[in-house]
């Protein structure tokens, strides 16, 4: 295995072609044919995918792409996404990652903030972009297009490291998202951690993950797997039948996805653990985790020490804070304890509101301490700098630092409520206690009482008695909400849209 931690800046095309020169027949599984690389199939190698990604890149210049342009990659949620982009970079163009979920009116605002970008568009959104009224008819760009240009080879260009070269966007559980922008050296940083984390897994095995491909997890995962060599099974789709079929036909040494998705699979993981039993590794990205989440899928495997590494972080920061969990250390893990920093990389600290640091045991705004920090929300410079405090980046989250450094998530701060320490850490408890239940959202009612909203696994049925017998010695929760898993709103990285959730409320 490479193990060259050094510091590199991350020059997405760059660091595809090395990787597909040091090991060119790495394989990379695919669960779906890509419409922009329709030679690929359903099974590749870095060096064939390098080979392709090369003529989109001639074919994206043919179109009129060129250094310093921005194009919008506004497409079905396929790995031709990153492609795309790494396809990009060959250019020095600035890809800009943005999810299909997003309305025709959202990109409206991103072609006003972008100033004219291309928009590179696929069959799942191509009804979406022919409702964007406000940009140019020659810089709307369809994936059939490209592929009936001529591939007329062009060279290489590179922007400098410090400029604005990849972006990414907020999840919008807000409103209109902030475009997010990474440097080859912000995006290096990253990818030092990424690796540093990677050097723990024994073999060069398959990785097989369900990200989505425009949240920024994904670059850098795919850049550090790449740089490494290991072998690839990037998901697109997540139902429990393909799920387990893709796992049983390739089955991976590691496996990483949301973790509402990771909640969403945990009755998966109970009905077919054999097609988990591969499985040493599992990794949760940037979010928080119930215990009986982790269990459930350490349960599943057979392999030796199974490790649930959870991970903790941001977009605009990267990964940040982790902690390892075994079968044994579940057993008195308190699941809001999110971990320590990775070496001199990253850290947190807790502060005031006016980002004066608090004591350990405080509750307080959660603030991060990256390398790998943003260069600035894209034409909302403001935005971004109301939350920096000299190094250190206010990340919105409400928690504290205990005595021993181990930093504790217990809320967003919108989304404090007065009569509740922290809701994360009871929805936390009924997911655990209650199996029954695949979803807990906690929110605030009409009146600002603590409302939850929750979903019943399809296997299962509503066990009434067994729910109020669980709350009665928690904080007074107002009667719950059943919805289906699909009909509460999730982002595309499967964060639950609580302010929509209470608008909703307000408005019923």
């Amino acid at each position: 295995m490479l193990s060259d931690l050094t510091y590199q800046p991350l020059n997405l095309y760059s660091n595809y072609r090395d990787a597909a020169l040091a090991t060119p027949d790495t394989p990379i599984i695919l669960d779906q044919l890509l419409p922009a690389f329709p030679t690929l199939g359903y099974e590749t190698t870095y060096e064939l995918s390098h080979q392709e990604i090369l003529q989109r890149a001639y074919q994206l210049a043919q179109m009129g792409v060129k250094a310093g342009d921005k194009i919008v990659l506004y497409k079905s949620p396929k790995f031709d996404t990153y492609l795309l982009a790494v396809a990009a970079s060959y250019l020095a163009a600035v890809p800009v990652m943005v999810s299909y979920h997003l309305p025709y009116e959202t990109i409206e605002v991103f072609v006003d903030r972008l100033e004219q970008p291309y928009i590179l568009f696929d069959e799942e959104t191509e009804e979406k972009m022919a409702l964007v009224s406000n940009l140019s008819p020659e810089k709307k760009l369809s994936v059939r297009d490209l592929l009936l240009q001529p591939a007329v080879p062009v060279a290489q260009a590179t922007l400098d490291l410090d400029e604005i070269a990849y972006m990414t966007h907020t999840s919008g559980t807000t409103g209109i998202p902030k475009l997010i922008c990474h440097s080859a050296n912000s995006m290096g940083w990253r990818t030092k951690w990424q690796k540093t984390i990677f050097t723990k897994i024994a073999e060069l095995k398959l990785v097989a993950f369900h990200i989505s491909p425009v949240h920024s997890r994904f670059n850098i995962g795919i850049s550090s797997l790449m740089a490494m060599g290991f072998p690839m099974m990037p998901l697109a789709k997540a139902t429990r039948a393909h799920l387990v079929r893709m796992l049983k036909q390739y089955p991976p040494i590691a496996l990483e996805t949301h973790p509402n998705n990771f909640v969403q699979w945990t009755q998966v993981a109970r009905d077919y653990p054999e097609a988990f039993s591969s499985i040493r590794y599992y990794h949760s990205t940037f979010d928080a985790i119930n215990n009986q989440t982790m269990a459930t899928f350490l349960t599943a495997t057979k392999q030796p020490e199974p490790i649930f590494l959870q991970v903790y972080g941001q977009s605009e920061c990267g990964p940040m804070i982790l902690k390892a969990h075994t079968l044994d250390s579940l057993k008195d893990s308190n699941a809001r304890d999110m971990g320590v920093g990775l070496e001199e990389l990253t850290k947190a600290r807790i502060a005031d509101a006016d980002g004066q640091p608090l004591p350990e045991n405080t509750d307080g705004h959660i603030h991060f301490l990256s390398k790998g920090r943003a260069l600035t929300y894209y034409k909302e410079d403001t935005r971004f700098t109301e939350n920096v405090y000299d190094e250190w980046w206010d990340s919105g989250d409400w928690g504290m630092i205990d005595e021993h450094g181990h930093l504790f998530l217990k809320d967003r701060q919108v989304d404090l409520i007065d009569t509740i320490n922290s809701t994360l850490a009871i929805e936390d408890y009924l997911l655990d206690q209650l199996p029954f239940l695949e979803e807990v959202v906690i929110v605030r009612g009409k009146d600002n009482s603590p409302q939850p909203i929750i979903a019943v696994s399809p296997t299962h049925e509503m066990n009434w008695e067994a729910w109020w017998e669980q709350v009665h010695n928690l904080p007074r929760l107002n009667e719950p909400i059943i919805r289906k898993f699909e009909e509460i709103p999730h982002t595309a990285t499967m964060k639950v849209q609580r302010l929509q959730i209470e608008k909703e409320l307000k408005e019923s």
